[in-house]
């Protein structure tokens, strides 16, 4: 039977780096500051809103809530991220997505400060992810699945991962997280053909397809990592992966629950992607 690798001790631990790091900033009068930046009230983001002042709040680090209303137009939700970039006392910008339909996506990632775009919406982070360069801001959630698998020491370098999931929240950035780490990487997605066995042959499987407990033993290799991301409600209304735990776990070494593996570390890494981006605005690198 595999471990369940928790999510809960690598949130501690970046946490507390991050608490030195933002005591010295403050020591030196900085304040690190994130703008949060919601259109309407989904539940889901604001769910993620309340964990991340409650992590943020734990950390001393200032947050600014603008809540939006849901039928902005785009010229004024232009506007006001114009505001928010040249707000020199705000050093992280998070905007919640997707944005209604009368918001261009395509339109807004070029508004955005890419030096303060720390959940990688701004096109020139997601080419710093793909570049591997280390200077940009990645997705949370991906950045999450690395600090799960470097707090777990899970070996990467010349082992066989498979990401079920090709989107650019998850998908296409881990996958080019893992390889920057020299795992050799396979992207599965929902068109893949004999999909069970090609996940079957992964030394670590990342799934991140949205359809909840789909990945089932049949797809685990006796001993593989498998780092769930998925977020489902299942038929009695409790929240799950995209991986049935309980029978992968039969043939994983390590798995991820849900609640409780990835998502618990998601709002940590903002913090830490706070930090980075304020160090790098004041020259305190």
């Amino acid at each position: 039977m595999g471990t369940l690798i928790k999510g809960k001790p690598v949130a501690d631990k970046i946490k507390e780096d991050i608490k030195a790091e933002v005591k010295e900033l403050r020591a030196k009068g900085t304040i690190p500051k994130l703008s949060i930046i919601r259109v309407g009230a989904d539940p889901g983001d604001i769910s993620y809103e309340r964990g991340a002042l409650k992590v943020m709040s734990e950390l001393d680090i200032d947050v600014q809530v603008n809540a939006l209303p849901e039928n902005i137009t785009q010229e004024e939700f232009v506007d006001f991220l114009k505001k928010v970039n040249s707000d020199s006392s705000v050093h992280g910008i998070l905007i919640f997505r997707p944005l209604p339909k009368q918001l261009d996506e395509n339109v807004i990632k070029y508004v955005i400060d890419a030096n303060k775009d720390v959940d990688c919406f701004s096109p020139l982070n997601v080419a710093k992810v793909f570049e591997g360069d280390e200077s940009g801001f990645p997705p949370c959630t991906p950045a999450a699945v690395m600090e799960m698998l470097k707090y777990y020491n899970v070996e990467l370098k010349g082992k066989r991962a498979v990401v079920i999931g090709r989107s650019m929240i998850v998908g296409k950035p881990v996958s080019m997280m893992l390889l920057k780490e020299h795992a050799t990487v396979t992207i599965c997605h929902s068109r893949t053909q004999n999909l069970p066995q090609v996940a079957s042959e992964a030394d670590v499987l990342v799934v991140g397809i949205g359809r909840a407990k789909m990945v089932n033993s049949e797809y685990v290799k006796d001993g593989a990592v498998v780092i769930d991301v998925g977020i489902n409600v299942d038929e009695d209304g409790k929240l799950c992966g995209d991986a049935d735990t309980e029978d992968c776990a039969r043939k994983a070494s390590l798995i991820t629950p849900v609640p409780g593996g990835v998502g618990s570390v998601t709002t940590s890494v903002l913090a830490k992607q706070v930090i980075k981006a304020c160090k790098l605005q004041t020259g305190s690198c």
